[in-house]
């Protein structure tokens, strides 16, 4: 499956994306703020995220920012199989350091959730930790709303379950416009 944004390319991962997977991701920066995700980020890791089969449920993708020079991965968006809420799709997402700050976050997962109500998903989840309220940010602007308090999270890579805020998103129902940028709404 592919989607393209106004900026941006997701595609699925493929092996040989492996190498630049694990030079993004071997920043304790970016990594510190993903549950799933160990540190530190060796090779088999990225090995093994590249060479990840698709969930025709729950897809990841690949963020790449096309350009003269060819198209560079910059990221990721997928949905994972939240097993406390019944096999709902969590929203995660991640963005190399160096393009933090130009709205690729909100970009990528938007278009990812194009997909999740194409898919029929009809509530999506999320989640960030406190110390990172950029990525409440992002959540915000997609329409997701706040759930309650903070509940601690385990994260692979602080070794540790942090505070987290949970959020939900509605998904509107396939009949309305998807290019539409209310097309979501938010939970209750």
């Amino acid at each position: 499956m592919f989607i393209r944004s106004e900026r941006l390319f997701l595609r699925p991962g493929w092996p040989e994306d492996w190498q630049e997977l694990h030079t993004l991701m071997d920043d304790e920066a970016v990594v510190r703020d993903l549950a799933r995700v160990p540190w530190p980020y060796r090779a088999e890791h990225a090995q093994a995220f590249a060479d990840m089969p698709q969930s025709a449920r729950h897809p990841h993708f690949i963020v790449t920012l096309p350009g003269a020079n060819g198209t560079q991965v910059i990221g990721a968006v997928g949905f994972a199989e939240d097993p406390d809420r019944k096999g709902e799709a969590e929203l995660g997402y991640w963005i190399a350091r160096k393009h933090w700050r130009r709205g690729y976050a909100t970009e990528a997962a938007r278009a990812a959730l194009s997909v999740a109500r194409t898919l029929g998903h009809q509530r999506v989840f999320a989640r960030h930790f406190v110390d990172n309220p950029a990525s409440g940010r992002v959540l915000r602007k997609l329409g997701f709303t706040r759930t309650g308090e903070a509940k601690p999270c385990h994260s692979l890579s602080r070794g540790r379950a942090d505070p987290a805020y949970h959020y939900a998103l509605e998904l509107v129902s396939p009949a309305s416009d998807p290019a539409d940028p209310n097309m979501f709404r938010r939970a209750a």
